[in-house]
């Protein structure tokens, strides 16, 4: 890009792809001047040169990063949740499309835009995402059990504190119902189980630790 066309961009919309960012420009008028197609890579050395702009993109994975950096490079970096962009889409829907569509949404006064995390905010996001899926996964672990022991007449009080303290005592001493190969398949959930509650029960030790510093730096 030329010096004379970076000193005209006044607002640029990036639509972030995995590997290529599709990158619009608007003149202070709201005419197109810039339309490319840029690597991952390209985007912070090209931008560094620029004067300050006012960037758009949809909070999407990978966004707050790119925001921060943009940030640091002096821009003005705003998130917007996707829905919100959909509106201002013209034509029929492609990259270039919907970042022009980003650079005229970042522009309006009644946009709602969604504050740029932190690395420690996306590390305790991160934190409960993978807490969410493990606790869903023991969840399946425990259903299956429960339909394991019923499927062979054996009904155990609903409720998981009941079904924790009544397995050891079934796998101690099996009914007749629950054949030996049946034993070591609960047996085996089990291990599951008792594995899921050890880093369930880390991940919500961290949480707490991360949410308890983040209060005493917002006192």
């Amino acid at each position: 890009m030329s010096p004379t066309l970076n000193a005209g961009i006044a607002v640029i919309g990036i639509d972030i792809g995995k590997n290529s960012f599709h990158v619009v420009g608007l003149d202070r008028r709201g005419a197109i001047v810039l339309r490319q197609k840029w690597s991952r890579g390209q985007v912070a050395s090209r931008l560094a040169t620029m004067p300050r702009c006012l960037i758009g993109m949809e909070a999407c994975v990978g966004a707050h990063h790119l925001s921060r950096k943009l940030t640091s490079l002096g821009h003005d970096a705003r998130l917007m949740p996707a829905k919100y962009v959909r509106p201002y889409s013209r034509g029929q829907k492609n990259d270039f499309r919907d970042a022009e569509a980003i650079a005229e949404a970042v522009q309006r006064p009644t946009m709602k835009f969604v504050a740029t995390k932190t690395a420690e905010q996306l590390d305790l996001q991160a934190l409960h995402r993978v807490r969410e899926r493990l606790v869903s996964q023991r969840t399946g672990i425990i259903n299956q059990i429960r339909a394991f022991l019923w499927d062979r007449g054996v009904a155990v009080r609903q409720g998981l504190r009941f079904l924790r303290a009544e397995l050891p005592r079934i796998l101690a001493a099996p009914c007749d119902a629950l054949s030996p190969r049946m034993v070591r398949v609960l047996e085996d959930l089990a291990c599951d189980w008792r594995r899921l509650d050890e880093r369930i029960e880390s991940l919500s030790s961290e949480i707490e630790v991360l949410a308890r510093r983040d209060a005493g730096w917002n006192a």
